[in-house]
């Protein structure tokens, strides 16, 4: 081989190669498009974990207000006791208590499931809403739901507490009088001087939750038509 073919050999193989400078663009470039590829990828990772946790929060919510409702629907009084009122064993009441932050309302209702066969256990039982601190945060307020599945005579004690929904800034109640046709902030069957033996005619719920869009409070709010204003009382002489 000449040496003029050899020249022209090497010159060849040197335009094949690649050199350090066009290595280093293009590492520069792939990894431009890797941190580009992640972006989006986290992006849409983090819009989905948003929308997803709103989601949740409407959702508790809705759920919260439906509850209620349906409950508050089945509340009920009765004037069924003994003659000697030492036997009386049971009490049947609807109560509310107003207060700055969150009201709490506690009443019998027919709203109980029974879950366990040949259980003692009727649809009557005790129901009360209200808000309780978080046990592992101190700045958080609950919505709660208690439940005692026999009626005793403390309408307001007693049960299971259970979250009906989480980190909630106010729950507020309020009851229209079927009598004075007002709006009242508190209700008490139990006392002569308040409501006694009667029922409100509705019930406003009002419940806000935080953590909504932008940071803002989510408001729900429904009004409750109670059915059975007036006490059980068959069979029992006026």
């Amino acid at each position: 081989m000449t040496a003029a073919a050899r020249t022209a050999s090497a010159r060849r193989r040197g335009a094949a190669g690649i050199t350090l400078l066009e290595v280093l663009v293009s590492v520069g470039i792939l990894a431009l498009i890797g941190t580009l590829i992640y972006g989006a990828f986290d992006g849409m990772s983090r819009a989905r974990t948003g929308i997803a946790r709103m989601s949740d929060r409407y959702h508790q919510g809705r759920g919260a207000v439906a509850r209620i409702s349906r409950e508050l629907q089945a509340a009920f009084l009765s004037r069924h006791q003994p003659a000697d009122r030492n036997a009386v064993v049971r009490l049947t009441a609807f109560t509310g208590e107003d207060s700055s932050t969150a009201d709490r309302v506690d009443f019998t209702a027919f709203a109980h499931r029974r879950l366990l066969r040949n259980a003692h256990e009727s649809d009557q039982c005790e129901i009360g809403f209200f808000a309780a601190r978080d046990p592992e945060r101190s700045d958080k307020l609950d919505l709660v739901r208690r439940e005692a599945k026999h009626i005793d005579l403390e309408p307001t004690r007693g049960g299971v507490v259970n979250v009906l929904a989480e980190d909630i800034e106010s729950f507020n109640v309020q009851y229209l009088d079927p009598v004075t046709g007002e709006w009242t902030d508190s209700w008490d069957s139990t006392q002569p001087a308040a409501q006694l033996d009667r029922l409100p005619a509705q019930v406003w719920v009002t419940l806000v939750l935080k953590g909504g869009p932008g940071d803002e409070p989510i408001k729900f709010e429904t009004k409750v038509t109670i059915p059975m204003q007036v006490p059980i009382a068959f069979g029992v002489s006026n």
